[in-house]
Order: structure tokens, then C-alpha cells, then sequence
């Protein structure tokens, strides 16, 4: 199972990579990273060649528990310093679960960065685990919340498409709270992982092939995220047997 926690690694630190090179190339932040803002340019190259370092770093194994311990705690300080006031005061709508999404996103990638560092150090793994189990079970929440207007996402041969929102709903819910509660944690986390795996080559590369020149850079950054979730899976399952 070594070799499945190397994997998800890898996924993880190229999707952190990826993010940063976007960062760069549009001289903004992806839509997730950070709420809109007024920034300096200068703020996004540094932060976007920071994500470049970082995830190369995660990707080649350099300095692993050091550089995913920064990069966890940089973006849980995002989430709690900046998401969490700007949905307070900015957000209307601050009460309706939908409107968190992005921050949830945010918040699984500290996750993924913090599970990574925990295989170096078991403190930090169960904050990881936490983390990432919350947003996984916010994310299925949010299938059966947004069914009708997310089911035009999957791709038009796939029948029945509500059918499969609700399912891959129930999903993230059973799979999100087996690994919270520790639920043959293992078997649940390598079933995610390869779930998430699947809509990345179903649903995100086509898509991103598909996009027109103004919105491909959306389309990469959601493709990223699916490869994170799958790679953060697939950590946790590595360090968990498949059999418990």
C-alpha cells in the first residue's frame, strides 16, 4: 500500500503545481484559492511560484514533511483568516450551504497538504483525516442540494444523470464518513480515490479539452482539484490496510 500513498502524493503535488502555474500564467489567484479580491499582481507570482515549489517538492520527494507542513498551514490560514470573514461579512447568503463550496475546497487542499506531512509525523495525520472527511461529506451534501442544476456537468452519453448525482452523492457522504469515524477507513479511502480518478478522465479531461481559450483555465483548476481529492484518498489509504 506504500506505493498507493506515493501515488496520491504525486497527484496531490502535481495538481498544487498546476494551480501555481495558473496562478502565474493569469496573474490572479483560481477561482478557489482565495475569495475575489483587490490584490497585487506581485502577490499572485510569488504565491503561484510558491504552489510551483511546493508541489514540485511533494512530487520529487524533496523535503516533504517540511514543505507540506508550510503549505497546510499557509492555506488553512487562508481558510480561516480570509474565507471565513469574507463569507461572514461579505456573503449575504452566508447562512446557505452552497455558498461555502469554494471555501470547502480550500480547506480539503490544507487537508491534503496536512495528511501528506502526517506520514511523517502521526500527530498531524488525524487533523488531516478530519479535515478531509468534512469537506468530502460537504461536497456529497452539496450533490443532493444542486442535483438538477449540476447534472448537465456529466458528460451527455452517460444516462440517467440525476441518478448518478444522487448516487456519487451517497457516496462521498458513506465514503466521508467512513474514514472520519475510521470505518474500514482503508477500503473506503482507495474506493474514493479511485471514484474521484474516474470523473477526472470522464468528466474533467474531456472538459478541458473541450474549453474555448477564455475558459480553460476554470476547467484546469477543477480538473486539479479532482486529482487532489483523488491523490489525498489515496495517501490515506496507503497508510490505512485495506482490511481494517
Amino acid at each position: 500500500m506504500g506505493n498507493l500513498s506515493n501515488i496520491g502524493r504525486i497527484f496531490y503535488g502535481i495538481a498544487i503545481a498546476v494551480l501555481g502555474f495558473l496562478t502565474i500564467y493569469y496573474h490572479d489567484f483560481p477561482y478557489m484559492l482565495i475569495p475575489p479580491h483587490q490584490g497585487l499582481v506581485i502577490v499572485a507570482y510569488i504565491s503561484g511560484i510558491f504552489l510551483v515549489l511546493a508541489g514540485g517538492c511533494i512530487v520529487f520527494g524533496k523535503k516533504i514533511m517540511l514543505v507540506s507542513l508550510l503549505s497546510g498551514g499557509v492555506l488553512l490560514a487562508v481558510f480561516c483568516c480570509y474565507f471565513i470573514p469574507y463569507q461572514l461579512m461579505a456573503s449575504s447568503r452566508y447562512m446557505h450551504f452552497g455558498e461555502w463550496e469554494n471555501a470547502a475546497k480550500e480547506l480539503a487542499l490544507a487537508s491534503g497538504a496536512l495528511v501528506i506531512a502526517g506520514q511523517f509525523s502521526q500527530k498531524l495525520m488525524p487533523l488531516g483525516v478530519v479535515l478531509f472527511s468534512l469537506t468530502i461529506i460537504s461536497f456529497g451534501i452539496d450533490h443532493f442540494l444542486f442535483a438538477h442544476e449540476a447534472s448537465d456537468y456529466i458528460p451527455s452519453w452517460v444516462p440517467n444523470h440525476l441518478f448518478w448525482m444522487y448516487f456519487t452523492g451517497s457516496a462521498l457522504l458513506g465514503s466521508g464518513i467512513a474514514i472520519m469515524l475510521n470505518i474500514r477507513r482503508g477500503l473506503a479511502a482507495v474506493l474514493l480515490g479511485g471514484m474521484i480518478f474516474i470523473w477526472f478522465i470522464i468528466l474533467h479531461v474531456p472538459r478541458v479539452i473541450a474549453a474555448p481559450a477564455d475558459g480553460i483555465g476554470g476547467e484546469v483548476a477543477s480538473a486539479m482539484l479532482a486529482l487532489a481529492y483523488c491523490g489525498i484518498a489515496f495517501v490515506i489509504a496507503g497508510v490505512n490496510k485495506i482490511s481494517t
